[in-house]
């Protein structure tokens, strides 16, 4: 369903029969929040919108003055097909403001739209599109959670050794209904685990549908008595879960920036790291099973910070490796985007690519290299020395990030 108004949402909601609204926010890690309102209640939430104590959400600051209101964005409207279909549910993203409209600068979905908006006031449009890992493993007898994955099957392996195959189908069903497409999905490298993959969209959008991908795909797996894991390293000897983001940029005078844009991103990488590898278990994850761990990039080289990947049309995009699913999309776009127009706007130029396994290079070689943080305490502490974190980030989400629970 695609809205543009308050009277659209107004004759979906009649005509589909809805009967709770959710309204949905983010804080700072990009866990979701909601409060749920009756078809009553549409016309207040955007007009004036509905409050809520802004001192309970991590980041968004104290108690002095803590009212926020959220208002609906229209546009965002998405049926919820795991809910009863007689009386349903609906869902729609949230604009955080003041009591006087204005917006709120922390949250991040705002952070986005004005980093996008930055970009296209440059001439410069940028598309992203994930590829999110997870795991799948077992509840027990009394609903609790286990770490016996679902199957041990391999990578692109079908039933039944994969045991993951009907639950992928009912994610990608249901993520149509809710108006996400899906581009592919398959059993990854580790025991029940899974990659479903987007096409690329517009920044907001991909954030949008991360979010809401990760929400059904939690929800569906308990529904069949399962529980999927996307935190970074789930099982000690077994992959980690990556989240790739695949990057073109667009000019509007045809400029091709793609290398500059890319060297943008390596210059700031090892400053952003704690935003897109935001836990501790994320650093066991770096340098192994096909996860980076040197600052370098290549054509067509899954050992490399960043690939090229190969393009029979002839287009030209980079794909990021580093990143995992415990990001918040919206944060982690953010700061990509203000990485690649610092690099486009200094006009750098990328280092020679490495084109070679540097998994199994010689270490008089990767020695010379750069590499990310090796821990969390040296990527918080590389965020909190960087201007430009101090530029694009507020002090109250830097401070979540550093001291968040490990």
């Amino acid at each position: 369903m695609q809205a543009h108004t308050y009277e659209d949402v107004l004759n979906f909601v009649d005509e589909e029969n809805i009967k709770f609204i959710r309204l949905a926010f983010f804080d700072v890690f990009g866990n979701q929040k909601n409060i749920a309102i009756m078809p009553g209640e549409l016309r207040r939430a955007f007009e004036v919108g509905i409050s809520f104590d802004a001192s309970a959400i991590t980041g968004f600051g104290e108690e002095v003055k803590s009212d926020l209101f959220l208002k609906p964005d229209p546009t965002s409207l998405s049926i919820i097909p795991w809910r009863p279909l007689d009386g349903g549910v609906c869902r729609m993203f949230c604009d955080i403001c003041y009591p006087d409209g204005t917006p709120f600068e922390k949250d991040t979905r705002y952070m986005l739209r004005r980093a996008v908006r930055t970009a296209r006031e440059s001439g410069i449009s940028v598309n992203i599109g994930p590829e999110i890992e997870f795991y799948v493993f077992k509840l027990d007898d009394k609903g609790e959670q286990t770490q016996e994955p679902i199957d041990h099957a391999s990578y692109m392996a079908v039933a039944p050794a994969d045991r993951g195959e009907n639950l992928r189908r009912d994610i990608c069903f249901t993520l149509l209904e809710m108006g996400i497409t899906p581009e592919a999905s398959h059993h990854e490298q580790g025991p029940g685990q899974n990659e479903v993959d987007f096409r690329y969209s517009d920044p907001l959008t991909s954030a949008d549908n991360t979010t809401m991908f990760k929400w059904a795909v939690r929800n569906l797996a308990d529904q069949n008595g399962m529980w999927a894991d996307f935190s970074p390293k789930p099982l000690r000897d077994a992959a980690g879960n990556g989240m790739h983001l695949n990057m073109s940029v667009k000019s509007t005078d045809g400029t091709d920036y793609t290398d500059s844009f890319m060297a943008g991103i390596m210059r700031h990488i090892k400053e952003i790291t704690l935003f897109l590898n935001p836990t501790p278990k994320s650093y066991e994850r770096f340098g192994q099973l096909e996860a980076p761990y040197y600052i370098s990039w290549s054509d067509e080289n899954r050992s490399q910070l960043i690939r090229i990947p190969a393009d029979p049309s002839g287009g030209r995009r980079i794909e990021l490796r580093s990143p995992d699913p415990m990001a918040n999309p919206y944060l982690a776009y953010t700061l990509l985007i203000y990485a690649g127009l610092d690099g486009i706007s200094r006009k750098m130029a990328p280092e020679r690519p490495m084109n070679i396994n540097l998994y199994r290079a010689d270490p008089d070689l990767t020695g010379k290299l750069e590499k990310l943080p090796s821990h969390f305490e040296e990527a918080v502490q590389y965020a909190v020395d960087s201007e430009f974190v101090r530029k694009h980030v507020s002090e109250e989400c830097l401070a979540a990030y550093c001291h968040r629970d490990r």
